[in-house]
């Protein structure tokens, strides 16, 4: 058996460098930067393949790749409210998200909303 050991490993192109620890201890396995007011688009992801437009600050988010257990942890914001929405625990295939209005409590449209997700 054979031991590699590095300080570094990068992809082929020289970027996107990570510690052996950084990956042993996780980074993010998937996330989303999306506009959802008008016409809902992905800014910018990782590991998504759809985001669905459920309703009013109702959103579904699909991985490309699924995440190895319910139990992940996903950290979101946005410019007022948001949360998960549907049941517990999560898929590991796709996540409901909400976006509200604080003040009202009323699901609401926003523009900024970023989520990441930690398997």
């Amino acid at each position: 058996m054979s031991t590699l050991k590095v300080a570094t490993i990068q992809d082929t192109s020289g970027n996107n460098s990570s510690t052996p620890s950084e990956v042993a201890n996780g980074r993010a396995k998937a996330w989303i930067n999306f506009s959802g007011t008008g016409t809902v688009a992905i800014r910018d992801d990782y590991n998504v393949s759809s985001l669905t437009d459920v309703g009013t600050g109702q959103y579904t988010i699909s991985f490309t790749n699924a995440l190895s257990s319910s139990n992940y942890a996903a950290v979101g914001m946005n410019h007022y409210g948001i949360s998960h929405r549907g049941t517990t625990p999560h898929s590991t295939t796709a996540f409901a998200v909400v976006t509200y209005n604080t003040s009202s409590g009323s699901n609401t449209d926003y523009d900024f909303n970023d989520l990441a997700f930690f398997d």
